[in-house]
């Protein structure tokens, strides 16, 4: 049986934004899916905040997973029949927290991503811009240690795309672990490291300076 990863051995600093790259079928999936917890390695370990995940059970993990770990899709993967608020809140009604401190959390991470002003709007009356950063506040309402980003601008225009990574930039520059699986050398050079892999181990593991572009104005797309 092929094997989709082969002895990767990666190391990720607290405040660290990295791209994962590759081609298809390289293994940036199955990476994402163990770092997100969502797939146990078959060998080796997994340390995520200090514990070791890869030996809790499947209970203890899924807790542990909703507490440290943000998920951000390229789909959005948002509620349509929910307000925005309704949406962010969703973690942690799986999390059983009451639903004042829900609703007070929901609003801290809408006002994050700058979304504060559209409370009672669902998602069909956002553009695909403002939709992407319900899900990332979603992602934020649990004060995680980990952002992880899956293709977060694949569905959206070039401008609303760079806004976006604004918002990704600025959660970095607050000291927030991000993530991102791309394909797109323009968002990798945002980076502060290039995690490539190809045929399931670690072809380089670069590290460098990131390359922003000039902040957007708030009056230069609509999103």
């Amino acid at each position: 049986m092929a094997q989709a990863l082969r002895g990767v051995d990666v190391e990720i600093e607290k405040g660290e934004y990295v791209a994962v790259m590759g081609s298809s079928g390289s293994g940036k999936s199955t990476l994402m899916n163990v770092l997100g917890c969502l797939d146990r390695p078959t060998t080796g370990e997994y340390y995520l905040d200090g514990k070791n995940v890869a030996s809790m059970g499947d209970e203890e993990l899924s807790r542990y997973r909703g507490r440290t770990i943000g998920f951000i899709f390229q789909a959005f993967n948002l509620i349509p029949e929910l307000t925005i608020e309704g949406n962010v809140e969703v973690p942690l009604f799986y999390q059983g927290v009451t639903p004042s401190t829900r609703r007070e959390r929901a609003l801290e991470a809408l006002r994050m991503v700058q979304l504060d002003h559209r409370l009672g709007h669902r998602p069909k009356e956002l553009s695909g811009g403002q939709m992407q950063r319900v899900a990332i506040a979603r992602a934020l309402v649990t004060r995680p240690v980990l952002l992880l980003a899956d293709e977060p601008t694949g569905n959206l225009d070039r401008a609303t795309g760079q806004a976006i990574l604004q918002v990704f930039d600025d959660l970095n520059d607050q000291g927030m672990t991000v993530v991102m699986v791309t394909h797109d050398p323009k968002v990798s050079e945002r980076c502060q490291r290039i995690v490539r892999l190809a045929d399931g181990v670690v072809e380089t593991d670069v590290r460098q300076v990131p390359l922003r572009p000039a902040r957007l104005g708030a009056e230069a797309v609509a999103i």
